[in-house]
């Protein structure tokens, strides 16, 4: 399963040619958002916590009149643990995990009617206060800030979760949730919150690169906001509580670690046949046939097995957690020991078929788009009703796929073209580059390459560093907007 072969509507933008210095040292990412620090208490445990400083810094989710804006840019790099970098793509991409008998699910529980395993309010209960786990205050401080999302369309139906936004009623979730897997976009949105109110909702805006929306409640002035933490400070090993509505369970609580960061997955696109478009992207096709499909298992729970209609692929940066996560957990917040969103649950890997009806559940490998990304398209998609995403202006593939590399000594994302007049040739880069690392994160091939410039805005400037021949060198890139 790939991207098709060639990016669109690449940016003329120019950019400094490689600088003379020779690096192979991870450069500091620069244009993740920070955003600023909550002064919301966090609550008491009575349980021994681990010491996690990233856990304790948190952010107040964007204000109603989202004009929030970044104060300062990220000064650190993000600490990738060996193995962390990897793409579940298709076996005959290498790099990341074997296909064979792998799958990768979406999470939510489409079905022909809408799940209605609770109607009862979904609040976390505490019957022994003395006796309360962190995991406990984390899931109570978190509950009345997700919701279950109830969609109903023409044929199909499905129920997943969501993570409130501000007091007035925005909530962000999956695209996938909100589209049926991309079947349509005239649906009908409920949102059970967590005290047992029924309400009306309305699609603000949805980005199909990144699998985000955002609905907007109707009539409401009290809800309460979640606290989103700074994703870029999170470590391999930190908590990692899952909560949402699971097979249409509201409120369900799962705990586990953040087994790994920035792990890349190609997926299905969720986007409605009439968003999609030509599903354009810079990774070029592999050959055969992955056994990869996210949205299939949306059709989950009571399924007729209706076939999803989106044909693109998107790449996706995503948390890694052991939590288990299921069908109806899509949109729902993976959060960390102090009960802040660490990010927006997506997708499972499942160990059985490759059809939703042989799909198995949680085998303890999930995803979660992380909470920096999630805020900044949420944000996007309220003030202007679109996200941007970045595009490098390239064709490019792995390095270990690529027959003009057989004499490569490194692993990354092999450049095949470039596109005259955008980013990557603005940055002095050719074809028979291979790109080794983007803003710190290692690179080992096409999947992870794509996956890290999407999760920028249009515009933004990274540090990439790439082999030619035998020598290595680093530059600054300028990206170009991203059209689906």
């Amino acid at each position: 399963m790939s991207d098709a072969p060639t990016e669109s509507t690449p940016q003329p933008e120019k950019t400094p040619k490689p600088e003379a210095t020779e690096s192979t040292t991870p450069q500091p990412e620069a244009t993740q958002p920070e955003a600023t620090q909550s002064t919301t208490p966090q609550p008491e445990a009575t349980q021994p916590q681990a010491t996690q400083s990233a856990q304790n810094e948190s952010t107040q989710p964007h204000p109603a009149d989202y004009t929030y804006v970044p104060d300062k840019q990220p000064t650190q790099k993000r600490t990738v643990g060996v193995g962390v970098v990897a793409a579940v793509v298709a076996a005959a991409l290498v790099g990341g995990v074997s296909g064979a008998g792998v799958s990768v699910w979406a999470l939510s529980a489409n079905s022909s009617q809408v799940t209605d395993g609770t109607n009862q309010p979904a609040n976390v209960t505490v019957n022994n206060s003395k006796n309360e786990t962190a995991i406990t205050a984390a899931a109570v401080k978190a509950s009345p800030s997700v919701v279950t999302i109830n969609v109903t369309g023409t044929g199909a139906a499905g129920t997943g979760s969501g993570v409130i936004l501000s007091a007035d009623g925005y909530v962000v979730t999956n695209t996938h949730v909100v589209t049926l897997d991309g079947q349509t976009d005239k649906v009908t949105v409920k949102v059970e919150t967590n005290d047992g109110r029924l309400l009306n909702a309305k699609i603000v805006g949805t980005d199909p690169v990144d699998d985000l929306a955002v609905i907007k409640i109707d009539g409401v002035t009290n809800l309460k906001p979640a606290t989103f933490a700074d994703s870029s400070k999170l470590n391999v090993g930190d908590s990692a509580i899952a909560i949402g509505a699971p097979l249409g369970l509201a409120g369900s609580v799962t705990n586990g670690i953040v087994s790994a960061l920035n792990r890349s997955i190609t997926v299905q696109s969720a986007a409605v046949p009439t968003q999609s478009g030509s599903g354009t992207d810079n990774t070029a096709p592999n050959s055969g046939q992955s056994p990869f499909d996210f949205w299939n298992f949306d059709q989950g729970n009571g399924s007729q097995g209706t076939t999803p209609q989106a044909t693109a692929t998107i790449s996706l940066s995503v948390i890694q957690t052991d939590a288990a996560i299921n069908p109806g957990n899509s949109g729902g917040a993976l959060l960390n020991a102090a009960g802040d969103v660490i990010g927006i649950n997506c997708a499972i890997a499942s160990a059985g078929g490759t059809s939703a009806s042989s799909q198995s559940g949680s085998i303890g490998v999930g995803f979660a788009i992380p909470a920096n990304v999630a805020q900044r398209i949420a944000n996007e998609l309220i003030k202007n009703g679109v996200a941007t995403h970045g595009l490098l202006g390239a064709t490019i593939g792995d390095v270990t796929s690529d027959p003009k590399q057989t004499a490569a000594k490194t692993v990354g994302a092999s450049i095949q073209s470039v596109v005259a007049g955008g980013a990557a040739a603005g940055a002095g880069l050719k074809a028979g580059d291979i790109i080794t690392n983007f803003n710190g994160v290692p690179i080992t091939g096409g999947t992870d390459l794509t996956a890290q410039v999407r999760l920028l805005p249009a515009g933004s400037t990274a540090k990439l560093t790439y082999v030619r021949g035998s020598q290595s060198a680093t530059v600054t890139v300028t990206l170009g907007k991203f059209v689906s």
